[in-house]
């Protein structure tokens, strides 16, 4: 029983950041950094771990909304080039970010991305 326990606060952490994910096609990554740093990750651990969970999620809701036809690959694909440009470079500095000042730059998103939503 006491490994079960274990399990169930990630289990549920994971469905969270997917359903957050699969239902707005974002915001996962949002919810898994600060899930992944309460579970003891510091600050650019939980970013990169966030991403590596966010990756199969993404997969499983992209091809989801494929098979549903809510996606056109063909506007996806305009995206993909300067994505994977953006996410090299994202890598590159996360490197060069403190742990402070990465929780400054990610708070600051965080709250234009909820003002945005609420606003729009």
């Amino acid at each position: 029983m006491k490994n079960i326990k274990k399990y169930i606060k990630p289990a549920f952490s994971g469905l969270a950041v997917g359903l957050v994910n699969g239902v707005f096609g974002a915001g996962g990554g949002m919810l898994a950094v600060p899930l992944l740093k309460k579970s003891g990750l510091d600050q650019k651990s939980a970013h990169a771990n966030a991403v590596a969970v966010i990756l199969p999620i993404t997969v499983i809701s992209a091809i989801m909304y494929l098979i549903k036809g809510s996606v056109t690959l063909g506007d996806s694909f305009a995206f993909v080039p300067t994505g994977l440009i953006g996410a090299g470079l994202a890598t590159f500095l996360l490197k060069k970010f403190s742990n402070r000042w990465l929780q400054k730059i990610f708070a600051v998103f965080m709250i234009y991305a909820g003002v945005r939503l609420l606003v729009r």
